[in-house]
């Protein structure tokens, strides 16, 4: 059997800067060098790793996690950690035509020389863009036509709690949170290279050793049950003292601090809710030193406070009363997530000298109180009215509302009520000030998610979204709201999601094909083509609108329930208890 091998990189820099860099349409992408990039020298390093996100530089470059685990690898003296992105459509045709593999960004370095290649996995509409990624760095799409000369292909972040429809393309998964994940597996990698294990062999002594790691290879159909890593002690762990600042304008360029980790919520759509417990909190304090040194390394003007939900970070009055007294002066302000309406009230006089004021973003759902207790999320209209009220007063000019229609238990009058809601909150302005709000209201589509206790239901037709978007845009002419500006999702978007995300191994097939036929930057609207995914579960005899639909059996043995996240009989009493509602 044949063992890891310390392969030597090959550097790409002249064929990068003479036939590539002259020749895209925005070069800033592909060229490294930013400042606080980490660069070692990787002759020297026992092992490398290719960190992908698989998207354009702008948007990988926005991603907290990928620049978490960069971090952390990259203070590990004897691993390589660099970053990769997916190149833009212009690139690719570059790089094809001119024979130019993906290459790093630090080093200029052939992606497919590196021991592994991580993907950060965040959507399910991603997975065209992996293989794309494969493709251009020469290595094989599927794990079993590879060999001990290519880099073992890790995924992690939130879709490893359901990756068995791409389980065909990786070698093994990181599920739960990876700051000292990432630094066992770094360190039992190095120790295998050194003892020339066959790569076979790792990956049993991985799935073996590490409860956190998943290897598909390995599993026959037995039961078995992957654990999530779980950092315990978010104060002392690990995070990027000096972010990179990127070159071309990134999709958020500011820094970003996470005031905490897990949600106390359980809002029963939300998958992050559930797989990413328990509770821990970052101390004010650490978070003032983590922003300030941030702000000393990049000179960024806005700090982002995150977590699933940052209005519930008990210690949120006193962390904006530390950030304001240093901030405040140099001019840096403070963007806050959407926040829950009875926090907020509290909080808004202290937030308005310092808070970015060009909107106020709301999480709303659901406009009726019941569907609001059937998705669990607390929210009373006394108390939205109120904040809202308090916002126009402290000089908020713009509100932005979200809402979800094709929620279970939803009727024709609820999805009215988003609109005549919306306007309530619109005029009401006029209280305060004489003047009508601007109200932005953007609307998705409910989407059944995989370890949450709606996992279980199907999802609403084509046909009844549609309707739904037809009955929004009725109302809102009824009305005559010109100051109300409705945005939808992509419906189709939303039924393929449902479809692959609560999919089983049978699906790698059809990601294959998808790709093959054209499928790439599914999540850009002008490049996603339903059609061609329709094609691709037809060649394999399966129906994407039925599985897009499909309602679980509380008893069948569900295709992601071994991938980590809450107790099956913890969700399924979740279920029960919202449908009390219905």
């Amino acid at each position: 059997m044949a063992a890891m091998k310390n392969k030597k990189a090959t550097i790409l820099t002249n064929a990068v800067e003479q036939q590539f860099l002259p020749f895209v349409r925005k070069p800033s992408r592909y060229i490294g060098g930013e400042v606080n990039q980490i660069k070692k020298n990787l002759d020297t390093c026992d092992l490398k790793v290719a960190l992908c996100f698989p998207d354009v530089y702008e948007i990988g470059m926005s991603h907290t996690g990928m620049a978490i685990v960069y971090e952390v690898l990259s203070r590990l003296p004897n691993v390589a950690a660099e970053r990769v992105f997916l190149p833009w459509l212009d690139a690719q045709e570059i790089m094809k035509q001119k024979n130019i593999p993906l290459y790093t960004l630090e080093s200029k370095a052939k992606v497919a020389d590196f021991d592994v290649l991580g993907f950060s996995l965040t959507n399910e509409l991603c997975y065209t863009n992996v293989l794309n990624t494969l493709d251009l760095a020469g290595i094989p799409l599927r794990s079993k036509d590879r060999n001990q000369e290519h880099p073992f292909i890790l995924g992690g972040a939130g879709m490893a709690n359901c990756c068995e429809p791409i389980t065909d393309f990786f070698d093994m998964f990181l599920l739960g949170q990876a700051e000292e994940a990432a630094v066992e597996i770094a360190k039992f990698l190095i120790e295998c290279k050194k003892t020339n294990t066959p790569k076979k062999e790792i990956l049993t002594k991985a799935a073996e050793k590490f409860p956190f790691i998943y290897v598909p290879s390995l599993y026959k159909g037995l039961p078995c049950r992957i654990s999530d890593a779980v950092i315990d002690d978010l104060d002392n762990s690990i995070v990027p003292e000096k972010p990179i600042v990127p070159f071309t304008e990134a999709i958020h360029e500011r820094i970003s601090v996470e005031v905490m980790r897990g949600c106390p919520g359980r809002c029963n759509f939300c998958q992050a809710s559930f797989c990413r417990r328990p509770l821990r909190l970052r101390s004010p304090q650490r978070i003032f030193e983590i922003a300030k040194k941030a702000y000393e390394a990049t000179g960024f003007d806005t700090i982002s406070l995150l977590s699933l939900s940052t209005a519930d970070y008990p210690y949120l009055e006193e962390v904006i009363g530390l950030l304001a007294e240093y901030f405040e002066p140099r001019r840096v302000g403070i963007s806050l997530p959407s926040l829950r309406v009875d926090v907020q009230l509290k909080l808004l006089p202290k937030l308005a000298s310092i808070v970015r004021k060009s909107g106020l973003t709301i999480a709303v759902e659901a406009a009726s109180e019941r569907l609001r207790k059937i998705i669990n999320k607390p929210i009373t209209n006394e108390n939205l009215f109120a904040a809202i009220e308090e916002a126009y007063k402290q000089g908020f000019e713009k509100v932005k509302l979200y809402f979800m229609a094709g929620l279970p238990g939803e009727t024709a009058e609820d999805i009215k009520d988003i609109v005549k809601l919306s306007y309530k909150l619109a005029i009401l302005r006029k209280k305060v000030c004489g003047k009508v709000a601007n109200i932005n209201v953007a609307i998705s589509w409910f989407v059944p998610k995989a370890h949450t206790p709606f996992g279980w239901i199907s999802q609403q037709s084509e046909e009844y979204f549609r309707n739904a978007k037809d009955i929004i845009i009725s109302e809102k002419r009824k009305i005559g709201a010109r100051f109300l500006n409705f945005k939808f999702h992509h419906i189709q978007r939303g039924l393929l999601e449902s479809a692959i995300g609560r999919g089983d191994r049978n699906l790698s097939n059809v990601i294959e094909y998808a790709y093959k036929s054209g499928a790439k930057f599914d999540l850009w609207d002008e490049h996603f083509d339903f059609g061609l995914w329709q094609k691709a579960f037809e060649k394999f005899g399966l129906d994407l609108y039925r599985l897009a639909a499909r309602e679980f059996g509380s008893d069948e043995i569900l295709p992601w329930e071994h991938l980590g996240g809450p107790d099956k009989n913890y969700l399924l009493k979740q279920l029960q208890e919202s449908k009390a509602y219905f």
